[in-house]
């Protein structure tokens, strides 16, 4: 099975900023791939993960074109720690698959893994290093409010409602803070990634 040079995980907190960090990565030359937008995949029209979701949750979360009305998922999961537990239990085995079939498929450079729940799902594992992208919780609110257009209360509501960051900073091999500019965020990206490039040409190296 090829393998890339070196996987990296970012992970972080709702409205941390990750895509941001990884859109950055992408533009240093890393190879993206974002669980969400797999995820998103996966509950497409007619997939199986959504009759498996709607076996759970209710024909309620399934759109009129057969796939997963996320709002409506969101309305369910976001106020009931148990339901969310349960749909991190469904779809995660079927999000790492995916995932891990698309890095089995590129066979050199740096791989970048964005994922929300890296750690817990234990995906951080595949990984050579994982990188957590941290805000101040009122920058992640009104993210999320610009973002999702939510009001206030349940902006907060939802950022109240992540795993605590403990586990998350234990995990990780770097802290990216973006509470600050762009400008601060692509400086620290940059000094980062250059650790990268440097462990990556010294296992290059070596082989």
């Amino acid at each position: 099975m090829s393998v890339p040079d070196f996987v990296l995980g970012v992970t972080g907190n709702i409205a941390t900023g990750k895509s941001t960090v990884t859109a950055m990565l992408a533009e240093l030359g890393a190879t993206v791939i974002d669980s969400d937008l797999v995820y998103r995949e996966l509950v497409g029209p007619g997939r199986s993960l959504v009759g498996e979701l709607a076996a759970r949750f209710g024909e309620d979360i399934v759109a009129a074109d057969g796939s997963l009305n996320r709002p409506a998922l969101g309305k369910i999961v976001f106020s009931d720690s148990d339901a969310l537990a349960d749909l991190d239990r469904i779809a995660h085995p079927a999000v790492i698959a995916e995932v891990d079939r698309r890095i089995a498929g590129i066979n050199s450079g740096v791989v970048v893994l964005d994922a929300v729940k890296l750690i817990e799902s234990g995906h951080a594992d595949r990984c050579d290093a994982v990188w957590l992208v941290v805000a101040d919780p009122d920058v992640q609110v009104t993210r999320l409010m610009k973002r999702n257009r939510l009001p206030e209360l349940e902006a907060r509501r939802r950022v109240a409602s992540q795993p605590p960051l403990e586990a998350k900073l234990a995990r990780s091999d770097r802290v990216i803070d973006n509470s600050g500019s762009r400008d601060e965020l692509r400086e620290h990206v940059e000094r980062a990634w250059l650790v990268i490039q440097v462990h990556d040409s010294t296992a290059t190296g070596s082989q």
